[in-house]
Parts: structure tokens; sequence; C-alpha cells
């Protein structure tokens, strides 16, 4: 039987490469507009982060979401993407 081969990305936080289900996508879609892709699922352009928030304190301090975005993002954005974090770690 032939081996599968696992998808793997690289973290904007930490720069570490690791199972793609392991992580959480950073998605902006047409409109501009960011948000958490839990499932991998949604449309729009997107960038891996671990699933831990240093890695989303890492990404904001060495600008690795502005890096794959290739624009800037604004401080309001790292919050957003904080509380809808936050919200699904309670989950």
């Amino acid at each position: 039987m032939k081996q599968r081969k696992i998808p793997l990305r690289k973290c904007t936080g930490c720069n570490e490469m690791k199972n793609k289900k392991e992580m959480i996508r950073v998605v902006r879609n047409n409109e501009g507009i960011f948000s958490l892709d839990f499932h991998g699922k949604k449309p729009g352009r997107g960038a891996y982060i671990c699933k831990t928030a240093e890695c989303l304190n890492a990404a904001e301090k060495n600008k690795g979401l502005e890096r794959s975005f290739k624009m800037a993002v604004d401080k309001d954005i790292y919050a957003e993407l904080r509380k809808e974090f936050e919200a699904h770690d309670g989950e």
C-alpha cells in the first residue's frame, strides 16, 4: 500500500513546519476581512498559525501575517483574532 503524503504548512509565528491539521488558518476574504478558519474551508487567502496564543503574539511581533498577506495588518485585527481564538478555545 502506498504511503500518503502529509501536507505541511509553516507557522507565521514560530516559523516551524507542522501538519496542516494541527494548525489554524487565518483568512482574508475579498472584502479584506480577516477571520480564523478552524476547519480550513473558508474562501480567501490564507496563512497558518499554531493553536497557541504565543504563536499569535509572535506573528504580531515579527510581522508574519503582514508578510503572508503582503499588506499591513492593523493592531485591531490582531485583537479581533485573539478574541476569536479565546472564544473557540473555550468550546
